[in-house]
């Protein structure tokens, strides 16, 4: 099995309620590789940011439907890191080691429970290491 890759909210929201154009590719293709591969991850928290842009920010927002039906083909084939206890007190020691938000250090830390070799988002900083799990910008040419 190839590592395990964790996906960031803006992939999917990229992907799924963007305009069509390279960064929309991008997520496509990512989310495309992650379920073909078995290897991709995802916490609830992502899952939860994600339907609260598609319900209320898409230019057109979902229907209750949409989501659901948008959760059960494409969510339900991904590795899921649940919220825990052991998950937010890890967290905590993510934010005060690295000095980032508390939203992005539950990230950087589900990531690394999942054992999550690199983190795809554009919210951190490109190239970074933070608690053994590698950031990457998927869409850093397109920045």
């Amino acid at each position: 099995m190839s590592d395990r890759v964790f996906l960031d909210t803006n992939i999917f929201v990229y992907a799924i309620g963007g305009p069509s154009d390279t960064r929309s590719a991008i997520a496509d293709r990512l989310i495309a590789s992650g379920l073909g591969m078995q290897n991709a991850v995802v916490s609830y928290q992502v899952v939860q940011e994600f339907l609260n842009v598609a319900l209320t920010k898409f230019a057109k927002p979902m229907s209750s439907e949409q989501a659901a039906r948008c959760i059960a083909t494409v969510f339900r084939g991904l590795h899921m890191i649940p919220s825990s206890l052991g998950l937010f007190s890890d967290a905590m020691g993510v934010r005060d080691r690295y000095r980032i938000s508390w939203y992005d250090s539950l990230i950087v830390a589900a990531a690394a429970m999942a054992g999550c070799n690199k983190l795809l988002t554009e919210d951190l900083q490109d190239g970074a290491t933070l608690a053994g799990v590698r950031i990457e910008n998927p869409f850093r040419a397109e920045s």
